[in-house]
């Protein structure tokens, strides 16, 4: 598997993967090409994009990485990183997670980032023990999403 930063090219697989993961109940935001372009790849706010590739070139899922700025969407205390992380229904239990938060660390590190901020769908039980297992504790709670917080320096 290899991860590397995304690039527009990739905008046509991640947004296939996306659609496949609405297909199956665990996305309802868009997953069309020109929403990945605008706001994984070419987002003025991104830290970092990563995608992850298995050995024939398929995608098996990608992170995401940016500043929370004034009135972000998602209520993110300002100066946190917000992540969010997409991996392919067919790549499950393969570590695809894990590779990606080991790149996108080093990136929130690098960034300065002292916290980061997931958003998770309160039903996505799933996404909830994926953050968990990567060091994310549950610190607050939005309607229909469970925020949950990773402290940089507890890794240090």
């Amino acid at each position: 598997m290899e991860i590397r930063t995304a690039v527009p090219t990739d905008a046509p697989q991640m947004s296939f993967m996306l659609k496949q993961l609405v297909a199956s109940g665990k996305r309802t935001s868009p997953a069309d090409e020109a929403f990945i372009m605008r706001n994984y790849i070419e987002d003025p706010d991104r830290i970092l994009c990563s995608v992850a590739i298995d050995d024939d070139g398929t995608l098996l899922g990608f992170q995401s990485l940016m500043w929370a700025l004034d009135r972000n969407r998602f209520e993110t205390p300002v100066g946190w990183g917000i992540i969010g992380t997409h991996v392919s229904p067919l790549a499950g239990r393969r570590g695809v997670g894990s590779s990606l938060f080991d790149v996108t660390k080093k990136a929130a590190y690098d960034a300065g980032l002292e916290n980061i901020e997931a958003f998770i769908g309160s039903t996505n039980v799933e996404g909830q023990a994926y953050y968990e297992k990567m060091g994310f504790r549950t610190y607050r709670i939005a309607e229909g999403a469970i925020c949950k917080c990773c402290r940089l320096q507890e890794f240090k």
